[in-house]
């Protein structure tokens, strides 16, 4: 492997593991809503259907990040989020019947 191909493997995955589509489709409903209330964002749900791309509005509905350095990651997540978004569209629509919209807000008990 030539460093080039090392550099774009691990700018994909960085990229991949800041998804907005993998934290709300590949991880469980409660780390979901525990990333989004790390991040303080004011959404009180999201829907499962299109759940990247309001993940990551969600976060961009959060106080500014004061190092200013989480915007562009966000901003580079949105496109990918759509296409994931789109490829798993057949899951999220069942999801979103069956279990409707992901809950944020904070309970007793949940962290």
């Amino acid at each position: 492997m030539t460093i080039k191909t090392i550099v774009v493997i691990g700018a994909v995955s960085l990229m991949l593991s800041g998804c907005g589509t993998a934290h709300t489709v590949l991880q469980s409903d409660a780390d979901a809503a525990r990333g989004l209330r790390k991040q303080k964002t004011y959404c009180q749900s999201i829907p499962r259907v299109y759940s990247g791309l309001a993940y990551d509005f969600c976060v961009l509905n959060a106080p500014p990040d004061p190092t200013g350095v989480l915007l562009p990651f966000v901003l580079l997540d949105l496109p990918l989020s759509g296409v994931f978004d789109t490829v798993s569209l057949p899951y999220t629509i069942y999801r979103q019947t069956v279990d409707g919209n992901l809950g944020i807000y904070w309970r007793p008990g949940v962290n």
